[in-house]
């Protein structure tokens, strides 16, 4: 049996749980998820916490036990609190703004480029060059993000791209001239 789904997770005043196999529902604050589980799992409500249940004995019912504990655990801190990734435009010239569910940004394209957020995500931009995207749902934030970051991820060489708040990258040393390779 797994250590990490046998923990209970308590729940949080405001926050509602429904469970009608295999699907579990959870509201809060913030907003409203819900996600499909694998049939092997269940999910019991006792009082303020939550318990997920394996149904099943076998190894790959094991391994989704703490998986699915995790995944509503991550649902119930979405609905409380919810989550937030920052980013940050490092270019010159490039900015961003956001403007309801779309955003709009100068990357160094001939043309701007238009982002639309999927419903549930929210963006701010501070100083045009930080985005902090906000969202009920881990999954889909950091998918939005990573996303956000392909359109123009940061280059090796000068460093320039949309990268994570605290994102390291490790430049490359460019071509020097006159090494001398010809004689």
């Amino acid at each position: 049996m797994s250590r990490v789904g046998k923990k209970p997770i308590k729940i949080p005043s405001g926050v509602k749980v429904a469970y009608n196999s295999p699907t579990v529902e959870i509201s809060g604050k913030v907003g409203k998820l819900m996600k499909t589980l694998p049939t092997s799992i269940g999910i019991e409500v006792k009082g303020d916490e939550v318990h997920v249940v394996n149904r099943s004995g076998n190894d790959q019912a094991k391994s989704l036990h703490g998986l699915s504990r995790t995944l509503v655990s991550n649902m119930i801190t979405g609905v409380t609190e919810g989550y937030k990734k920052d980013l940050e435009l490092q270019g010159v010239g490039y900015r961003a703004q956001a403007a309801g569910s779309k955003l709009t940004m100068q990357l160094g394209f001939s043309h701007p480029v238009e982002f639309p957020l999927p419903t549930g995500i929210s963006a701010t931009v501070d100083a045009n060059t930080k985005i902090t995207l906000k969202g009920a749902d881990k999954e889909l934030l950091g998918l939005t993000a990573a996303k956000l970051r392909k359109v123009r991820p940061p280059e090796p060489y000068k460093g320039k791209g949309i990268r994570y708040v605290g994102e390291v990258i490790t430049l490359k040393q460019g071509k020097t001239a006159g090494s001398g390779g010809g004689k």
